[in-house]
């Protein structure tokens, strides 16, 4: 069914995403010693105290993750994490004029979770936002005018980046995790005003039987700024058997499963993110076995890179008609940490060379590696 284009909200592009944390000197240690995203700006001291809450925000071209822990008891923070583990609970998008989205979404049927908030940061330079509810559980989503260099209020700079290794260039996409899947795309289409980008089924039954499980994703973009939204929902038979939903039961309810920021040479990347300790979801051996035989029936032909090199760094491969991408998925943080609290979160690499959609079986990979680990778990 075609539907109408919705006038447009004036989305730039990704702002803050508020990742809220149980350990804010875990994260700190994760982001500057082995993830490599460098500590920009910490929340001051008055900030602290009225918020009931620390802040660390680490970033760059682009991609800001603000960790957030609380202080006191009530706190926004606390009352997220009394509920759930770590995890996003605010999506940043940054718009042209706060204004114009708010009225469009007001039309729109939007539900407000806050009035339009103005304000200033660290430099004096204005900060316009408000927030809105969303489909996905308690996960906001907030909407910000303001300079490409202000920071949010209470945020202060400091004097040079922490723990940069020069790797991420922006977020790729946003994937989210829920039990059902057509209300998070109805309001992503009828006040949002995304437009659907791709979608993908699939199910292991073909090669595990009734142990099989499955998922179906929609992948939901904004026509202007092109950000886009991938999202999962488990599939039938063995609904519960899905790394899907197992997300949403270790969760404590749907949520935002993994962002994916794109980087200029995958390899490189990964091999410096390895020699730093991180831990990346493992591929079993007859995934690579497959790729020449799969890269042949897809049309890639133009492919240069070493399969045995990809084997040991754990790499996908996905494509079509001569364009592919290089992708990885890190563990989640409750098996990075051995920490239930840690959540099922998790972050991705990838390197685009000429494709635009996802990889299906990439997806397939993917999906029976996280399987694994939970299983594990």
């Amino acid at each position: 069914m075609s539907h109408p284009k919705k006038d447009s909200l004036g989305i730039i592009g990704w702002d803050t995403f508020d990742f809220f944390v149980n350990d804010l000197d875990r994260s700190l240690q994760f982001y500057t010693e082995s993830f490599g995203l460098p500590l920009m700006a910490r929340s001051s001291e008055r900030h602290s105290a009225e918020s009931g809450e620390n802040t660390l925000l680490f970033g760059k071209n682009g991609i800001a993750m603000a960790c957030i822990a609380p202080t006191e008891r009530d706190s926004r923070a606390d009352r997220y994490l009394r509920r759930h583990p770590d995890g996003i609970g605010v999506v940043g998008l940054r718009v042209r004029n706060l204004e114009h989205a708010r009225q469009l979404l007001a039309q729109r049927g939007a539900t407000f979770a806050t009035g339009v908030q103005h304000s200033l940061d660290y430099a004096g330079q204005p900060y316009g936002w408000f927030e809105i509810t969303t489909p996905l559980g308690e996960v906001r989503y907030r909407f910000v005018e303001r300079q490409l260099e202000s920071l949010p209020p209470g945020l202060v700079p400091l004097d040079s980046p922490q723990g940069d290794i020069q790797a991420y260039q922006h977020i790729d996409h946003v994937t989210a995790n829920m039990l059902t899947l057509q209300p998070y795309i109805h309001w992503l289409r009828d006040v949002m005003g995304f437009e659907e980008y791709w979608r993908v089924e699939f199910h292991t039954s073909d090669a595990k039987g009734d142990e099989g499980s499955g998922l179906a994703s929609i992948v939901m973009y904004d026509p202007e700024s092109k950000i886009k939204m991938a999202n999962n929902e488990p599939a039938i038979p063995n609904f519960e058997g899905s790394q899907v939903y197992t997300f949403v039961e270790d969760n404590n309810g749907p949520g935002v499963q993994h962002v994916a920021f794109h980087v200029p040479d995958i390899q490189e990347t990964v091999d410096t993110l390895q020699r730093r300790g991180l831990n990346f979801l493992e591929v079993p051996d007859t995934y690579y076995e497959m790729l020449p035989q799969r890269l042949k029936e897809h049309r890639v032909t133009n492919f240069t890179e070493n399969i045995e090199r990809l084997r040991e760094l754990g790499v996908l491969v996905d494509g079509e008609d001569g364009k592919y991408l290089l992708q990885l998925f890190m563990k989640e943080g409750a098996l990075l940490y051995d920490d239930a609290k840690a959540g099922p979160f998790f972050y991705e690499m990838i390197q685009r060379k000429g494709a635009t959609l996802f990889g299906e079986g990439n997806f397939r990979a993917l999906f029976e590696s996280i399987e694994r680990d939970q299983l594990a778990r």
